[in-house]
């Protein structure tokens, strides 16, 4: 029990976040007014992700290191955790989109660019998919993700603020922390944030077993 309280405070965590996230009370926003409730889903989803990401390219450097296939393993379930979590940031943005730009999506510099980040990790794993021999398959899938990661990070947080933008923080725009992250919406928004990355680790960790099981009865 003492070795899954990470697991008991997640889901703690994720349901606090979820009822006060919908109950507090926040700032009255022209444009944005209830919508800025997303804050408390749409940005967790995307730390989550790039948390995963980044786990995911610790342990490819490990399998390059030791060439134990469980390095390997735990690294191609991290990119599929994220890349979920990744989804789950394109499909909150888009209804954030929605309702305060009035269009699903728009030819916005940070979500073109968060589009292309996840494409990325996407054609990962088609490319892990397309090679049969396994050593092969991991080592170039762990130089392949490896080179990702720092890919992503100049899409997601570097090109979006070279050029204009609708996106807070962004393109000249202030972030939320600027100017409307009061201290009501802080209380829900760093406990969601540590509530969806400890979920989205517990996720990676059950993927991680149920595709180590799959490999020994299929090794039999």
């Amino acid at each position: 029990m003492m070795k899954n309280w990470w697991k008991l405070l997640a889901v703690v965590l994720i349901f606090y976040s979820l009822i006060s996230g919908l109950l507090i009370k926040v700032p009255q926003l022209a444009i944005l007014h209830e919508s800025i409730r997303n804050l408390y889903f749409h940005v967790p989803m995307w730390f989550t992700m790039i948390m995963l990401f980044l786990a995911s390219v610790v342990y490819s450097i490990k399998y390059l290191q030791s060439g134990k296939e469980h390095d390997d393993l735990k690294a191609v379930e991290f990119v599929n955790t994220g890349v979920l979590f990744g989804v789950l940031g394109l499909l909150t943005g888009s209804l954030w989109a929605k309702f305060t730009w009035g269009t699903w999506w728009t030819p916005d510099p940070k979500l073109n660019s968060a589009l292309i980040a996840i494409l990325i990790y996407f054609a990962y794993l088609v490319l892990r998919g397309s090679l049969d021999e396994e050593q092969k398959r991991a080592r170039i899938g762990a130089v392949y993700n490896i080179f990702a990661f720092p890919v992503m990070i100049v899409l997601i947080f570097v090109l979006p603020r070279m050029t204009d933008s609708l996106h807070p923080g962004n393109g000249g725009n202030p972030g939320f922390n600027r100017y409307d992250l009061d201290s009501n919406m802080r209380i829900v928004f760093y406990p969601a944030c540590l509530g969806w990355i400890l979920a989205g680790f517990w996720i990676a960790q059950l993927r991680f077993r149920i595709r180590t099981l799959q490999n020994h009865f299929l090794s039999k």
